[in-house]
């Protein structure tokens, strides 16, 4: 019984394309949370700064995106770039599940 291996290029469309999806779910998701409300447990200046790193890192991964598409599938991306989205992507989160604390304390 003999298990085919997928190529290099299945491989990255399998797992790189929806990888970069959710990366840009996760950061338009937050980046308008962070554009229509004011959090109370951030300072304006620290909501900005968040806000600023996440339209950078959407910008990064639109770019790695379009290389990606290009190249047809071709490109990967240096796991030296995923993980600073994946710890973004997390402070995301906790942002987001803070916001829903906040809300529910203030009902």
């Amino acid at each position: 019984m003999s298990t085919e291996q997928p190529t290099e290029k299945e491989l990255l469309k399998t797992v790189l394309e929806p990888l970069l999806e959710d990366f840009q779910y996760w950061f338009e998701r937050s980046r308008n949370l962070l554009e229509s409300e004011q959090m109370s447990f951030f300072s304006a200046s620290e909501q900005a700064q968040l806000l600023e790193k996440i339209v950078h890192s959407q910008r990064e991964v639109q770019t790695a995106k379009m290389l990606f598409n290009a190249t047809d599938g071709s490109a990967g991306i240096d796991s030296k770039m995923l993980l600073p989205w994946h710890q973004l992507v997390a402070e995301c989160w906790s942002v987001a599940q803070k916001c829903r604390e906040s809300k529910n304390q203030s009902n």
